[in-house]
């Protein structure tokens, strides 16, 4: 009998790490699925899966994920999609330390922490896929979301580096770069932005109503905003090809953008995202 290909994923409350988990699960992976609320966790066990909790900003689960997880396997693991994050909206001057170091704790270093628990893990077996849920703002910037945007290009960097040096092990590593997909995603930064963001009383106070209005109504409206199915189907590629590329741009938006980056001036570039903002 062939044994089941195993998948760690992160973020599985809602969006695409909920999606990707079940859609594996239903493909014949054995999905290990982890998310941060006791309810979230019964969900996703109630629909079959090895449900976990995980918060990058906690070493200590991290660790303990890592363990609970190589002792259900054997000490294998075929596949990580580190996909948990969230966005921290507001101008770069308006961000405090800490709320910056949080966004990184969750978006970078937590992801890295993980990463370097799985490499390891994979060089002893000889095989494995990692693949990275990135983003178009990896990429390139916009307007109120130097958070974000800072977080993601540190992680494009990093992980592609890695990318080389794991060159000849049998470890793939692919970064996914999405444009607008439709998730819970903009609702929990509509959260963080409250939290951590004095709007009344910032000189961009005219221009953050505008943004609250529009994270309210769920985001940015475009005809080009896809479901999660559109990262499933570019994840299933990333861990089934002998080749899988290092990016996957998904919706024509992320697309358009990365080939405006490399025809455009910088100046006509940056002109184009920030009217975009």
């Amino acid at each position: 009998m062939t044994r089941s290909r195993t998948i760690l994923i992160t973020g599985c409350s809602s969006g695409i790490g909920a999606y990707c988990a079940r859609a594996l699960k239903a493909n014949g992976w054995t999905v290990f699925a982890t998310a941060r609320q006791p309810a979230d966790i019964d969900a996703l066990k109630a629909d079959g899966l090895s449900a976990h909790y995980l918060d990058y900003r906690e070493p200590e689960s991290i660790a303990a994920l890592v363990n609970t997880i190589l002792s259900e396997t054997g000490g294998t693991l075929d596949a990580l999609f580190n996909n948990g994050a969230y966005s921290l909206p507001g101008a770069a001057e308006d961000l405090p330390i800490g709320a910056l170091r949080e966004q990184f704790d969750a978006n970078f270093f937590g992801w890295h922490e993980l990463t370097q628990h799985i490499v390891p893990v994979m060089r002893k077996q000889g095989h494995g896929r990692i693949v990275h849920c990135s983003s178009i703002l990896g990429l390139v910037p916009m307007k109120w979301r130097g958070a974000y945007v800072s977080s993601k290009f540190a992680l494009e960097g990093l992980m592609l580096v890695q990318r080389m040096e794991l060159e000849g092990s049998g470890i793939q590593v692919s970064m996914i770069e999405p444009g607008p997909i439709a998730t819970r995603f903009t609702h929990n930064a509509l959260k963080q932005f409250e939290r951590y963001i004095d709007a009344e009383n910032s000189v961009h106070r005219d221009d953050y109503r505008r943004l609250i209005a529009r994270l309210s109504g769920g985001g940015t409206k475009s005809k080009y905003k896809l479901g999660p199915e559109a990262v499933y189907a570019v994840l299933k590629d990333a861990l089934e090809n002998p080749r899988p590329r290092p990016h996957y741009l998904v919706t024509r938006p992320a697309k358009i953008t990365v080939f405006a980056r490399r025809f455009l001036s910088k100046r006509a570039l940056y002109r184009m995202l920030a009217s975009q903002s």
